[in-house]
């Protein structure tokens, strides 16, 4: 009788493929090390962020949290918990303000280039 896929082997198999894209793990890891080489530019570091434009405007991020809480807030109100729509109402308040400075630091960092 066939075995049934191993799901943890699939995720360390597309990880794999996702992350080495089809090259060797050992030339891959020592070219991270060494640094990149010629055009290519390594993922996640600031060279690679700096080449990136970041594609949500604010308006855009802060209209996203907006929805997200409003559709749990309604939710909450339609069952009639006070409580969890007094601290939906206090989250959505703490993570706008959050947002605002990362946002304002990406600002930042936008026109200092």
């Amino acid at each position: 009788m066939p075995q049934p896929p191993n799901p943890r082997r699939l995720v360390l198999s597309a990880a794999r493929k996702y992350i080495f894209d089809n090259k060797d793990p050992e030339r891959f890891l020592e070219d991270a090390v060494s640094g990149p080489h010629g055009d290519e530019v390594p993922r996640l570091t600031p060279n690679a962020i700096e080449k990136t434009r970041m594609p949500r405007s604010r308006d855009r991020i802060l209209s996203n949290l907006e929805e997200m809480y409003r559709e749990a807030f309604e939710r909450a109100r339609a069952s009639g918990d006070d409580s969890q729509m007094a601290t939906l109402d206090f989250a959505y308040r703490r993570e706008q303000l959050y947002f605002e400075v990362l946002l304002d630091v990406r600002d930042a960092l936008e026109t200092r280039r």
